[in-house]
């Protein structure tokens, strides 16, 4: 599928499931990065911005600029924005866990209880509001197992889930391309599509860096895989570096685990083998 078209397929089978479903308002976290900005417009496209509740969540490790991109993609959309701090959560259960955790709560069970510390929050929204909350995660996160369980995967519907990273800046700036085409204000700041992706669960953290590999060829190569079926020998011999190959493939294998609790996302390829 083209990009455009992979945007309007997306915002439909959103929209569907939701409906669906019984419930007339979704509610997202706003982390101020690419993922959570399109799921925002989708959500605006699908549902119209009053129906879209958006949630910033800063934790320990939050940086001011995440909160000002959040807050002026919610004021581009028109849509509500609450702030709920998960500062006071996470150290409670740092104190909480410390003894049973060897002393100190860090390293990747503080990253990972920080994640569940926001999904409780937005959880809590939706059951006292009754509001589906919608996922933001996307397929080269859910194919390397970047994703905290019963963290950031908590969601009814993946409306990415079933687009790589590379394909989630081309839909966002699309959809930019095609406000600002018809007059009005692109819906995601511009600082959000050119800094760094980070989940920013310790100090300065990158996702890229943190997974060892850019996801530029990330995707080329998980398309290759995943979607063409190519294998290790295939994957080595079409270019791709013997590091990169052997890491991602051992990755992919060692977190389905993970992937069998993936919300659903829109069905069918976008991907043509």
């Amino acid at each position: 599928m083209k990009t455009d078209e992979q945007y309007r397929f997306c915002v439909k089978a959103l929209k569907e499931y939701v409906e669906d479903a019984g419930f007339s308002d979704v509610v997202i976290g706003l982390s101020g990065g690419i993922d959570s900005a399109l799921v925002a417009v989708m959500c605006a496209d699908a549902f119209g911005a009053g129906r879209v509740h958006g949630v910033l969540l800063p934790g320990p490790y939050s940086t001011p600029h995440s909160l000002e991109d959040a807050q002026e993609l919610a004021s581009n959309l028109g849509m509500e924005a609450r702030v709920v701090s998960v500062c006071e959560p996470y150290e409670a259960f740092e104190r909480a866990l410390a003894e049973a955790c060897g002393g100190e709560l860090r390293g990747l069970a503080a990253e990972n209880t920080q994640a569940r510390c926001r999904m409780t929050c937005l959880m809590a929204l939706s059951n006292a509001h009754g509001w589906m909350l919608v996922n933001t995660g996307n397929k080269s996160e859910a194919m390397m197992g970047y994703s905290t369980l019963y963290g950031d995967m908590a969601g009814a519907f993946a409306p990415l889930g079933g687009l790589y990273k590379t394909d989630v800046y081309a839909a966002s700036r699309w959809r930019n391309a095609q406000a600002a085409s018809s007059g009005q204000v692109p819906p995601i700041p511009e600082r959000v599509l050119t800094k760094p992706p980070s989940a920013e669960l310790s100090p300065d953290q990158e996702d890229e860096k943190s997974m060892g590999i850019d996801y530029a060829t990330l995707d080329k190569l998980l398309l290759a895989h995943v979607e063409h079926g190519q294998d290790a020998a295939a994957l080595k011999e079409s270019g791709f570096a013997e590091g990169d190959v052997d890491r991602v493939l051992a990755t992919v294998r060692a977190t389905a685990f993970k992937r069998a609790l993936e919300p659903p996302s829109p069905a069918g390829s976008f991907y043509g083998r």
